[in-house]
């Protein structure tokens, strides 16, 4: 396998790709055809701009399970993962003796066509073709940030699905671009968290133990965190989406759960430390100016190129704007609510959070600019390139092999449906 350098000197990488969502669903009609009394691949639905979303049902017995790929268009293990598991499935019967499994292959297509890296050799290659859609436009979060009636035909498809399905545990398959891998549920699983962290360790990818999106969260175990109940407080209450009205929580009305299973691209061993920090609130008030000093300076490009740009409102373009507009709130939420977990893991954790927001939202605008050869493209290219390779160093970034990615996260969903169905016995 031939191996390319990582321009950052970071790690190298193997030439190896996420598959597209026609090459996804080229090999779920393979796999249909070869076993036609076993496997079916359905349209469930379209998407907003036309495209089909796929479902594939591997066995026909009535308790099911739900894994859905490509929530996010910017996390792309997910694909992978889907079709090792669909493939495993198919090859060990006692894993569909009982339970029947379905794989929703990608939740938002749109999105997967617009974030155009299947094969980033570095972090800055990654955010040069990034894309992830405003979170109204996310066909998991819609429903937390829109009223039932505007919500998008991906979400309505999904909620379709969990309604004919019924699973007992339904599985999305996100990622991260850079840290470790983390699991939340919207319902506790005991046990889950021994064989988590085993393959993660087996696999050399950390554990992230303090994940800022989870602050104040019940903890299952390292790196498991149980969503809070409906009706207490928010980790940030000045984010617009609350993952208790996502579609996360719509098994429960069959009283089924759902887990997220996070898996970076490249880890990041600082992630996993437990050690209390010296100065958490002096860090992380300076993390809060840091997110609103390089939020202005994507902004301030924004606003001069905003007239050249004749009234353009493209996904990206929206993307990038809603990107920026969380910047000020969740600052303020740092320094104003600060959580009972202030680990070095923790304040990693925010580190990374306030790098990643300006950076995508600047990325995104990039391709915007690029695409009308603006003439402030070269000089926020310059800005991406900078943070990038600062993220990766100060991180220490090492690529995860893609065939662990999908090793690790397959086995989550493996051990979160075994666990979770042990709750029904």
């Amino acid at each position: 396998m031939r191996v390319r350098a990582d321009k950052s000197g970071v790690s190298p990488l193997p030439e190896l790709r996420y598959p597209s969502v026609p090459e996804m669903v080229a090999s779920a009609r393979s796999l249909a055809a070869r076993r036609p009394g076993l496997c079916v691949l359905d349209q469930v639905g379209v998407s907003r701009a036309g495209r089909p979303l796929h479902l594939l049902s591997v066995g026909r017995a009535r308790r099911a399970v739900l894994v859905v790929a490509g929530a996010h268009a910017n996390e792309p293990t997910g694909g992978s993962t889907l079709l090792a598991l669909a493939r495993r499935v198919l090859d060990e019967r006692r894993l569909r003796a009982d339970t029947s499994w379905h794989f929703l292959l990608c939740a938002d297509p749109d999105g997967a066509s617009l974030h155009v890296t299947p094969a980033p050799h570095s972090l800055l290659e990654y955010h040069l073709g990034f894309f992830r859609p405003a979170g109204a436009e996310q066909p998991e979060w819609s429903p937390s940030v829109l009223p039932p009636d505007r919500l998008p035909p991906e979400t309505r498809t999904l909620l379709g699905v969990i309604d004919a399905l019924r699973p007992y545990v339904q599985v999305t398959l996100h990622g991260t671009d850079l840290g470790g891998s983390w699991v939340q549920l919207t319902r506790n699983v005991p046990g889950l968290a021994e064989p988590f962290g085993k393959s993660a360790a087996e696999l050399h990818i950390p554990v992230e133990t303090g994940a800022c999106d989870a602050a104040g969260w019940p903890v299952s175990g390292p790196g498991v965190r149980v969503m809070p109940e409906p009706g207490s407080g928010v980790a940030y209450p000045s984010l617009p989406d609350d993952a208790r009205h996502s579609t996360w929580y719509h098994a429960h009305r069959y009283g089924g759960m759902t887990a997220v299973v996070e898996v970076p691209m490249w880890a990041s061993d600082l992630v996993d430390d437990p050690a209390p920090h010296p100065a958490p609130a002096a860090a992380i008030r300076r993390l809060a100016t840091r997110l609103l000093r390089d939020t202005r300076q994507v902004e301030l490009v924004l606003a001069d190129a905003l007239p050249r740009l004749d009234g353009a409102d493209g996904p990206l373009l929206r993307a990038a704007k809603w990107g920026l507009g969380l910047a000020p709130g969740l600052a303020a939420d740092w320094v104003d609510t600060p959580p009972a977990d202030t680990t070095m893991a923790y304040v990693g954790s925010v580190d990374a959070f306030g790098r990643r927001v300006p950076l995508r939202a600047a990325a995104m605008l990039l391709r915007v600019l690029r695409g009308t050869d603006d003439p402030a493209a070269p000089g926020l290219e310059h800005l991406v390139t900078t943070w990038s390779e600062s993220f990766a160093t100060r991180f220490r970034a090492r690529w995860v092999p893609l065939p662990h990615q999908v090793e690790h996260q397959s086995r989550t969903v493996l051990a979160t449906a075994h666990h979770a169905r042990e709750l029904m016995v």
